[in-house]
């Protein structure tokens, strides 16, 4: 793994925003995770470099900026164009997944209930993309 890898987590729902952040400090505790509540948020944050993420999470259904609205935005800036976007929502529509993927997302992933998936999931992605997939 990339030393001083960093992720960053776009998501509104706070619940959602600790487990993950609980379960990428058992999984990988090296990892260092910034966290949005929206789209705007994020850009706000990786146009002022607040944040530059090797990976980001996104969740798709948000106020003022929505994950697919994000990743139009996030398109256009430069820095962003090399980091890969996972979804991650609640969302198993089909349609979302195919129009996420031609937004430029590289992975989508629906939410799962029991907390110890969480911890698979986010295992597996960390892992896969740290080391250059």
């Amino acid at each position: 793994m990339k030393k001083d890898f960093t992720c960053f987590l776009i998501d509104d729902d706070i619940d959602d925003q600790e487990i993950f952040l609980s379960v990428l400090g058992e999984v990988a505790p090296s990892i260092r995770c910034y966290t949005a509540s929206n789209g705007r948020e994020a850009i706000n944050k990786l146009e002022t470099s607040q944040v530059t993420p090797d990976l980001i999470f996104l969740d798709l259904n948000m106020p003022l900026m929505n994950g697919k609205q994000f990743l139009k935005a996030c398109s256009l800036l430069d820095k962003c164009r090399n980091i890969p976007v996972i979804i991650l929502t609640t969302s198993s529509d089909k349609r979302s997944i195919e129009e996420t993927r031609q937004l430029g997302a590289r992975d989508y992933i629906t939410k799962p209930d029991k907390f110890s998936a969480w911890g698979a999931i986010i295992k597996e992605k960390i892992t896969a993309y740290s080391s250059g997939k």
